[in-house]
């Protein structure tokens, strides 16, 4: 069974309350042996889809590569080699702040 839920705004008050009545309910009726079904008699568990392993593989790669580039751009700053593209900077600004008026 998979759920996509597109409202990951926050959770209120009496959602918050449920989930922790849910939580308080659930650790009374477990035993410690890792065995044991739920409070139902059923064994319930919870798969993460290779979507979300997908996701953490990009995010580190996007995260290594964004830090060579960074270090790439301090280096030859510290040598007085950078020189800033200063119309696709302002292109990029512009561009960012005609997308975000957009939304």
């Amino acid at each position: 069974m998979q759920i996509y839920d597109r409202n990951v705004t926050g959770t209120s008050a009496a959602e918050t309350a449920r989930a922790q009545e849910s939580q308080n309910l659930s650790r009374a009726g477990t035993s410690k042996s890792p065995t044991s079904s739920g409070i139902d008699g059923s064994n319930d568990r919870v798969e993460f889809s290779g979507t979300l392993s997908r996701l953490s593989r990009a995010l580190s790669t996007f995260d290594s590569s964004r830090a060579n580039r960074v270090k790439h751009l301090a280096a030859q700053y510290q040598s007085g080699s950078y020189r800033p593209d200063s119309a696709a900077t302002s292109k990029g600004i512009v561009t960012e702040a005609i997308s975000a008026g957009l939304q």
